[in-house]
């Protein structure tokens, strides 16, 4: 998608779909008063008028509501409402006049919103379905013309537009991952798409392990899981040496390509949407090709533990001790509670073997989040305060957001195993979430460390530029996280 920042004074735009996006209070310019339909402009949040002023001008008046809630989540829902119009009118392009006046947001923030809402909304997976050779291709937005007043920044804005469309870009390439079918997108698959962005990036260096590495190095838990499956499994290991010269920041994500439970089988309603349970993984690979990209100056560590979790004759039994890379045993009882296994080897694996002073992992670890946070928040769980203040701003920036859940002592007491070191599911059913991520923080060593359980803002949030499908939860967060740490 081509984006053009042009101000007031230069030559109109040509658009399929001009965007005039009116707060509460706000009127309609003189000049487009006396149009037919002017009189049934409403300026409440996402409401829509349509406009024209000649026979091929559209004008698209959208209602932002009350000024002062004017904000980036609401600009990022504007614009996917713009784009999904313009796909009625098999527009290619959409020219917006930047809102004016907002105090809750600069120009640079507003334009990098509306470039996320469209290049988000204009998402589709479509690879599998047949048509006929006259079926007209759903239209798709090739260029965002943003246009400012008179004297505005358009250099500062023309930068944040263009981060904004490399990190969008990157959160629908790991919303494509997410949605592909398992007989597809395998762990080898990951593998291959961790090399494609290796080698079109300078400073990515990329290291896979596999299954005999696995068991030699004595990664336990990744060990078990993959035992019953005869996919191969995978630690996925990139490092991205940006420079800067300071302290490794470690992204660790779970990538099991498909979760039917293991021997402690799922019930088959909604087992399809399993193949989703990778969503961690997609979400740092692909933030990692968009940090390289931006070529941000910064030491990144990142790992994904990539398996299958399936039933067999060599599967894992619930009742099994492992023990794990960093030497902890574990009572497997339930084989359903797999995906905190593979993350302990990995986190292991990125602070001892790669480095990392600081760790973020994100992975759809509990159904217990959905129940307490539903799909609006990511449960955000971390053993140091300042770190997580600062994932937890990287998330308000980015949209995706993320609620911040208590450790405490007493839930260490239900990962502790009766065999063993620990167990990897706690006989009593409360705080899932919690003794999971608590869990999880056996094995960072005490590094700075913060947990983001996506299970509910994964998939089916149903906002308007990701719907009720895979929504690439975690790509924008960290490229946010990352800039910020770097200044940039």
């Amino acid at each position: 998608m081509k984006i053009d920042v042009v101000t007031s004074s230069d030559p109109a735009p040509d658009a399929g779909l001009e965007v005039l996006a009116l707060p509460d209070g706000e009127r309609l310019p003189e000049a487009l008063a006396g149009l037919p339909g002017a009189t049934d402009v409403r300026t409440a949040f996402k409401k829509t008028t349509l406009l024209r002023p000649g026979s091929a001008e559209r004008i698209l008046v959208l209602g932002l509501g009350d000024r002062a809630r004017l904000d980036a989540e609401r600009l990022r829902v504007a614009a996917a409402v713009a784009t999904k119009a313009a796909g009625r009118f098999e527009s290619t392009s959409i020219a917006w006049a930047l809102p004016e006046g907002a105090e809750a947001i600069a120009l640079p923030a507003a334009a990098a919103a509306i470039v996320e809402g469209t290049v988000l909304a204009g998402y589709r997976f479509d690879r599998f379905r047949t048509t006929e050779d006259d079926d007209p291709s759903p239209a798709r937005i090739e260029r965002l013309v943003l246009s400012a007043l008179d004297g505005a920044d358009t250099g500062d804005i023309q930068a944040e537009a263009r981060v904004a469309w490399i990190t969008a870009e990157a959160a629908n390439r790991a919303r494509e991952l997410q949605d592909l079918p398992a007989n597809v997108l395998n762990p080898e698959f990951l593998v291959e798409r961790a090399r494609e962005i290796a080698e079109a990036h300078d400073g990515l260096e990329l290291e896979v392990l596999d299954r005999a590495r696995i068991k030699e190095l004595g990664m336990g838990g990744l060990e078990a899981v993959a035992a019953g499956t005869v996919a191969e499994p995978a630690l996925i290991a990139m490092r991205y040496a940006g420079g800067g010269g300071g302290e490794t920041i470690g992204l660790v994500g779970k990538a099991v390509t498909f979760d039917t439970g293991g021997i402690s089988i799922k019930p088959s309603a909604k087992m399809e949407e399993m193949k989703m349970d990778m969503s961690g993984g997609a979400a740092v690979l692909e933030a990692m090709a968009a940090i390289a990209e931006l070529g941000l100056e910064v030491e990144i560590a990142a790992v994904i533990p990539a398996t299958e979790n399936m039933p067999s004759g060599t599967a894992t039994r619930p009742g099994d001790i492992i023990t794990q890379l960093n030497g902890r045993t574990v009572e497997i009882n339930n084989t359903d509670a797999e995906g905190r296994l593979i993350l302990a080897d990995a986190l292991t694996y990125c602070v001892r073997e790669m480095g990392a002073a600081r760790v973020v992992d994100l992975a759809t670890l509990t159904g217990a989040v959905v129940v307490a946070l539903g799909s609006t928040y990511a449960a955000l769980v971390s053993n140091d305060d300042a770190w997580a203040a600062e994932v937890s701003a990287a998330a308000e920036r980015s949209g995706e957001l993320a609620w911040r859940l208590p450790l405490h002592d007493e839930y260490k007491e239900l990962t502790k195993g009766k065999f063993a070191d620990l167990t990897n599911s706690s006989a009593k059913r409360k705080a899932g979430t919690l003794y999971a991520a608590s869990f999880l923080e056996e094995f960072v060593d005490g590094k700075p460390w913060a947990h983001l359980d996506i299970a509910g803002t994964a998939w089916d949030v149903g906002r308007e530029y990701v719907g009720g499908g895979a929504t690439g939860y975690g790509v924008r967060l960290l490229t946010s996280l990352v800039r910020e740490l770097t200044g940039s």
